[in-house]
C-alpha cells in the first residue's frame, strides 16, 4: 500500500531584531499551542549560578508589573486552556495550549512573563524554598535521580553532566542581580524563537511578536564550543536504603547534527524502546525480573547518549546487568533481523505520525528544530532519514554505542556500606 505523503505547511518569519517567528496553520482544529522558546540551559551556566536557568523559569510565573502570579494562571485557565513551562540543558520554554480566538492572549500573557517580571526578592526567598523541596523530592526518588548521577558520572565536569535544578547550596545563593543579569545577558532576540500550530494565520502571529518583542535588541554571547569529553568505561554505586537497585547503564552516542541519530533510534526502539523491545521481553516478560527495564537516548548540539535503565530487586540486580550485556553483545556480533528492522522503521513513522495529531507536539518540533538547526527540518526529510537506516549503519553505531569497554553504570540502592566507588 501507498503511504500517503505528510502535508507540512510551515512559515518562518525573522523580525528586524533577529526574533524569529515560526508557525502552522491547522484549520480543522479549534485550538493553538503557543510556544516562547529561549536558546538556553543548564550548559549556559556557571559553576556558582547552576540551577538559575530553572530557577528563572519559576520567577517569571510569580508576577508582573500588570499581573499577580494569580492572575498570570487564571487569565489563561479561566477560558479553558493551560499555561507551562519547562527547562531543558539547552532550551526553556514557555508555553500555551488555548482557544484559536486566545491566541492574542496567549501571547501578551507570554511576552509580558519575559519582558515584565518583578522578581520580587521576598518571592525569591519563598520560591527558593519550593527549588529547594524539589530538590530533596529528587533526592528521595532513585528512580529520577539515577539517571543526574549517570549524566554526572559520564561526562564529570562538563555543565552537560549536572542537574539541571541546581544544588542546595548554588540555589540558595542566587540573588536579584545573579537572575536580572542572566536575562538582559542571554535571553536576547538572536536566542528567542516563537513558535505556534494551530487554527491561527502565520501573519496575525507575526503582527502580535512584532507588539510584543519587536523592540528588543542585542545578541546574547555565543554558547563556548568546549564538547564534553566521557569519562569511557566508569561506575558509580550510591547506597539507599530502599527496596530495588535502579540502574542506568550506557555510554555516550550521537549529537542533534550527527547523521548517526537515525540509526541509533531505531536501535534504542529495538533494544528497549518498548514493551515489544528485546530487553523489555528477555527481563520483564520471559524472566520476571523486573517491573521497569527499557532504554532510552538524549541529543543535544554537540553531543548524546544512550542508556538503559531498570529497577530490580538487590537480589537479581548482577543477572539483569549480566542480561543487559548479553543483548548488547547480541547486537554487536549478529546486528537486527530483517523483522526488527523494519518494525522498528513502521514504530518510528507511526510515532512521529502521530504526534502530528497534537498542536503541542507539533510547536515544540519547530521550536527545537529552530534552535537546534536554524530550520525546521520536514518531516518527510526525517522519514526519509529512518527509512534510509540499513544493517550496516545498525552495525556502525551499535559497535560504537555497546561497546563493553566504554559503558558506563550508575546504580542506586541497599548495596552494603562502603560499596560506593566510581
Amino acid at each position: 500500500m501507498k503511504r500517503k505523503p505528510i502535508a507540512e505547511h510551515i512559515e518562518l518569519t525573522t523580525l528586524p531584531n533577529g526574533v524569529r517567528v515560526v508557525s502552522e496553520t491547522v484549520p480543522h482544529v479549534q485550538s493553538a499551542s503557543v510556544g516562547l522558546w529561549i536558546g538556553v540551559g543548564s550548559r549556559d551556566e556557571d559553576a556558582p549560578i547552576r540551577g538559575i536557568s530553572h530557577f528563572i523559569e519559576h520567577m517569571l510565573f510569580k508576577g508582573t508589573q500588570r499581573r499577580t502570579a494569580r492572575q498570570i494562571a487564571d487569565e489563561i485557565e479561566s477560558r479553558g486552556g493551560h499555561v507551562n513551562a519547562f527547562t531543558d540543558k539547552e532550551v526553556t520554554c514557555y508555553e500555551t495550549r488555548v482557544l484559536a480566538d486566545d491566541v492574542p492572549l496567549a501571547m501578551d500573557v507570554l511576552t509580558d512573563m519575559l519582558r515584565n517580571s518583578l522578581l520580587d526578592p521576598e518571592e525569591m526567598e519563598r520560591e527558593k524554598r519550593v527549588v529547594l523541596e524539589e530538590i530533596k523530592m529528587y533526592e528521595d526518588t532513585p528512580e529520577e535521580l539515577v539517571h543526574e548521577v549517570f549524566t554526572e558520572t559520564l561526562w564529570r565536569s562538563h555543565p552537560l553532566g549536572k542537574p539541571i535544578i541546581g544544588t542546595d547550596r548554588t540555589v540558595s545563593g542566587l540573588s536579584r542581580d545573579d537572575l536580572t543579569g542572566y536575562i538582559a545577558g542571554r535571553y536576547r532576540p538572536d536566542r528567542i524563537v516563537v513558535a505556534a500550530a494551530g487554527n491561527m494565520e502565520h501573519g496575525d502571529l507575526v503582527r502580535l511578536a512584532e507588539q510584543t518583542l519587536g523592540d528588543l535588541n542585542g545578541t546574547a554571547p555565543p554558547r563556548p564550543k568546549r564538547r564534553p569529553r566521557p569519562s569511557g568505561k566508569s561506575k558509580q554505586v550510591r547506597r539507599r536504603d530502599i527496596e530495588q537497585v535502579h540502574f542506568c547503564l550506557g555510554s555516550a552516542a550521537y549529537s542533534k547534527k550527527d547523521k548517526e541519530r537515525y540509526a541509533l533510534s531505531i536501535l534504542n526502539n529495538v533494544l528497549g524502546g518498548n514493551m515489544s523491545s528485546r530487553l523489555f521481553q528477555e527481563i520483564r516478560e520471559k524472566r520476571g525480573l523486573a517491573y521497569s527495564i527499557g532504554s532510552y537516548t538524549r541529543l543535544y548540539q554537540d553531543a548524546g547518549y544512550f542508556s538503559v535503565y531498570g529497577g530490580t530487586s538487590p537480589e537479581t540486580y548482577a543477572e539483569v546487568i549480566e542480561l543487559t550485556r548479553a543483548e548488547f553483545a547480541k547486537v554487536k556480533q549478529h546486528g537486527l533481523t530483517d523483522d526488527e528492522l523494519a518494525k522498528a522503521k513502521t514504530q518510528v513513522r507511526g510515532a512521529l505520525v502521530l504526534g502530528m495529531e497534537s498542536m503541542t507536539n507539533r510547536m515544540h518540533r519547530y521550536g527545537e528544530s529552530l534552535l537546534a538547526y536554524g530550520k525546521v527540518i520536514p518531516l518527510s526529510d526525517v522519514l526519509r532519514e529512518y527509512e534510509a537506516v540499513s544493517h550496516e549503519s545498525i552495525a556502525k553505531v551499535a559497535a560504537h554505542v555497546l561497546d563493553d569497554s566504554t559503558l558506563t553504570l550508575t546504580a542506586i540502592g541497599p548495596f552494603p556500606r562502603g560499596s560506593q566507588s566510581s
